[in-house]
């Protein structure tokens, strides 16, 4: 039996040449993308000043990319093990290049919606393709570790190469600018990825199973958007039937996943802890968080005055602790343990989403840096880790499989976190008492506020201003205070799911 396991793990720990250089070009995909997540915040009251879309138009503008991307990553991640990831990565990158376009010259909400929603469908096929390329480049488990943590980095360091480089572009340029940062960055993956990727794929996948692909996607976006709507409107007759025409969709999707000699997705994955623990631990966090991310760009600007670029370098601190965070975590987790980094890393996030429940107009810096360090610190720990388990813990022929659920989980948390948070916020900002003559739009949005205070008498525009922020801050306080108990409850789950968990 011994003479027979070595060859396998002889191959297994085969070191691919080239892997750092693919690895270079992997990355790339990831900075796309979080440069997008991170300059739709950063764009947001200009969105507002120039489509002027109502409070519930701006909110699908910030979450429906979540969602459409959420409802096909597990599709385009079993895709890619069936046609080839390098294949979908590089057709994916080129569509989120075109749509980008699309996205900078929308000149409607309802086009701005639908442009999101396109994008979210190019979107879909990148982070699944790319950490199961990862998957499959790296066998070494210490080189995957690192690989992981370099490619959580840069998603990391996307996010704050996004408000720095959006900010300096939204006080030269139109807020469309900072869509099309993408093309360089897609044309240079596209160009490089073509010669330097590995292609790889499932040898013996099955026929991709069209109607699993409809039912994960009629169930995902049923189920979130009826619990965003059920948070902004209350439970109504058409909340409750798309909620569960969308839990409807997701049992039969289970069940039809169960029956096939050849699923979309291996729903038994979850019967392991770990896995399970890690995918439930990024869904919180991320749900946790969005508040705050989504948000917070928004109170930088219109509450305490900062120019667009001062608000990005203001957000550096997160990216920062992020990146230095996912390049130790791996080395962390094995000196400690896995659920001992992922906890700490949870609850340090928890601590300092509670020291933001004290922001105000006139909070000084250091508070917000130093909150905001630790907030990035302790999701880099989680995040790389939690990655690093669900990838070590599935055949590398299901790699893409289950790095779509990992992405699934991190997606649906930004849209229920947006939706739900994001619901509190407005719930509390629309209660604001202004003076006599306040218009409607002023009660849409903040961005509303300060576009319809131009045109009244300064000293009802200044009193409906302090009005309008104060109310925007509470909102703030309660969103982040319900982000610090979800990221609390989080790190208790994980210290159990995780339990004797190893990389």
């Amino acid at each position: 039996m011994t003479s027979t396991l070595r060859p396998a793990y002889a191959a297994e720990v085969e070191k691919r040449p080239g892997r750092w250089l693919a690895l270079a070009v992997l990355v790339l995909a990831v900075l796309l993308v979080a440069v997008d997540a991170t300059v739709l915040g950063l764009a947001t009251p200009y969105i507002s000043e120039d489509l002027r879309p109502s409070g519930t138009q701006l909110l699908w503008i910030g979450d429906v990319y979540s969602f459409v991307i959420a409802g096909l990553l597990v599709s385009m991640g079993s895709l890619g093990d069936r046609i080839g990831r390098k294949r979908v990565l590089l057709v994916g990158s080129a569509a989120f290049g075109a749509l980008s376009v699309l996205n900078a010259y929308a000149t409607t909400p309802e086009t701005m919606i639908a442009a999101r929603a396109l994008l979210g469908v190019a979107g879909a096929t990148l982070m699944p393709a790319t950490l199961a390329l990862i998957r499959n480049l790296f066998h070494d488990p210490r080189e995957r570790s690192l690989a992981v943590g370099i490619w959580g980095a840069t998603a990391s360091a996307g996010m704050a190469v996004g408000p720095i480089a959006g900010g300096f572009l939204l006080e030269h340029f139109w807020w469309g600018s900072v869509f099309l940062i993408n093309l360089p960055v897609m044309a240079v993956l596209v160009l490089v990825g073509v010669r330097l990727l590995p292609e790889s794929r499932n040898p013996d996948p099955g026929p991709w199973d069209l109607v699993s692909v409809l039912l994960s996607l009629v169930g995902v976006i049923g189920v979130v958007y009826a619990i965003k709507e059920a948070a902004a409107h209350g439970v109504t007759g058409a909340v409750l039937g798309t909620g569960l025409l969308g839990a409807a969709a997701l049992y039969w999707f289970v069940h039809r996943q169960l029956t096939l000699p050849a699923p979309l997705l291996d729903v038994r994955l979850f019967r392991n802890r770990g896995f399970s623990g890690a995918v439930l631990a990024d869904l919180l966090t991320v749900l946790g968080m969005s508040g705050l991310v989504f948000f917070l760009s928004q109170f930088l600007q219109l509450v305490q005055g900062r120019h667009p670029f001062e608000a990005g370098l203001a957000e550096l601190p997160a990216a920062v602790g992020a990146v230095a965070a996912g390049l130790v975590a791996g080395r962390a987790a094995r000196r400690f343990s896995v659920r001992a980094v992922v906890s700490g890393g949870l609850a340090a996030v928890g601590v300092a989403l509670a020291a933001l429940t004290t922001l105000s107009a006139s909070t000084g810096y250091p508070l917000l840096g130093t909150a905001l360090l630790v907030v990035g610190v302790g999701a880099g720990l989680s995040f790389t880790v939690t990655a690093d388990v669900i990838l070590a813990g599935v055949p590398k022929e299901q790699a893409g499989a289950a790095s779509a659920v990992s992405e699934t989980a991190y997606e649906l948390g930004a849209a229920l976190g947006i939706a739900l948070l994001g619901s509190i916020v407005t719930a509390a900002y629309r209660g604001f008492t202004g003076p006599a003559g306040t218009p409607p739009q002023a009660r849409e949005s903040l961005g509303g506020a300060v576009q319809a205070a131009q045109g009244l008498p300064p000293r009802t525009a200044g009193t409906m201003l302090t009005a309008a922020q104060d109310a925007f801050v509470h909102g703030l306080h309660l969103a982040s205070g319900a982000g610090a108990a979800v990221l609390l409850a989080a790190s208790a789950a994980a210290w159990f799911l995780l339990k004797g968990q190893r990389l």
